[in-house]
């Protein structure tokens, strides 16, 4: 699985009128905005541009071939890139991003105060380029349903612009697009 996170490293909150909160997300999700963030990694990492990726769990082949060349274009031109890499295919993407040298931000759906960095991580973290971020303290421990909505939606109001894979229509991927586009939230072709 992953290694114990190092004495060194530990969990930073951020309040919701910290000078270091996002202020997107105030605006963006008004008092639906977590009133904490909690960060395992270098905060200043959201200070960059952010492009979100979203896919719905099931995709269909031609959708994972443009999930795949997106992912490269975005790491060859160093997008930072922010999600919850929760499914296959935003996994797969995740992998992609890794062999990279851009900044990754990684926004599980539960707290990550107790957190193992997976090995496959250890290397881009130790460096500084991944971030772990998450919209909960202490609860839930494990991913539910309605916290990996909560986190879609963190990720969503984060974003500068927005890679959506494939949408299932009623979805929860269907969902966070609606939102996107109420915000205006560029939707990036991959680059």
């Amino acid at each position: 699985m992953g290694e114990r996170i190092s004495q060194s490293v530990s969990a930073q909150r951020i309040t919701r009128e910290a000078a270091d909160y996002p202020s997107v997300l105030r605006s963006r999700l008004g008092e639906n905005a977590p009133a904490e963030l909690t960060v395992l990694g270098d905060p200043s990492l959201l200070r960059l541009r952010r492009t979100a990726l979203f896919c719905s769990a099931r995709t269909p082949g031609d959708a994972i071939l443009r999930a795949h060349d997106a992912a490269r274009r975005m790491r060859d031109d160093g997008v930072t890139v922010i999600s919850g890499f929760h499914s296959p295919i935003e996994e797969e993407c995740l992998r992609i991003l890794l062999r990279g040298r851009q900044p990754v931000i990684i926004c599980p759906g539960r707290a990550i105060e107790a957190m193992r960095i997976p090995k496959d991580l250890r290397a881009a973290f130790d460096t500084g380029r991944v971030l772990f971020l998450s919209p909960f303290t202490r609860q839930p421990n494990r991913i539910t349903k309605e916290s990996a909505l909560r986190r879609n939606e963190v990720v969503a109001a984060l974003a500068d612009d927005a890679y959506i894979a494939h949408v299932k229509p009623g979805g929860g991927t269907a969902r966070i697009e609606h939102m996107l586009e109420r915000w205006s939230v560029l939707r990036a072709d991959g680059a």
